[in-house]
């Protein structure tokens, strides 16, 4: 078994400026339809919950890039987070490219300037 983590923390207001200056080419490039949908019902906190989503799939890709080369290329949509039926954060890997990953444990949190996202890949050995 081989464990690998990954840690990103990001500006609120940077994911703010992007959305605001950007819209919907933006959205559609980074963040899946359930990402949206879960975000924009947030009304007035939906940038610091898009935030610590673009953290995660950061986090994520940090902890799975070792598994990556070239001939697999990861993009955003790629890395899904929603909630479980507790309302916990969960990733969804849409991908094939790697196949050997036992589980992915996340943890988001976000106050009014930052969000903060940390993973922890499980890999099965082979």
């Amino acid at each position: 078994m081989k464990i690998r983590c990954g840690t990103d923390i990001i500006e609120i207001d940077r994911i703010k400026q992007s959305i605001d200056e950007f819209q919907e080419s933006f959205l559609n490039r980074v963040f899946t339809p359930k990402e949206i949908d879960y975000c924009e019902r947030k009304k007035q906190q939906k940038y610091q919950h898009y935030a610590a989503r673009f953290a995660a799939k950061e986090a994520v890709f940090k902890a799975i890039s070792e598994k990556l080369d070239n001939k697999y290329s990861i993009s955003w949509k790629d890395i899904e987070v929603v909630n479980n039926e507790d309302g916990r954060p969960k990733v969804n890997l849409l991908l094939n490219s790697i196949n050997d990953i036992e589980s992915i444990d996340l943890s988001i949190s976000h106050c009014k300037e930052y969000a903060v996202a940390n993973v922890v890949v499980v890999f099965k050995e082979i």
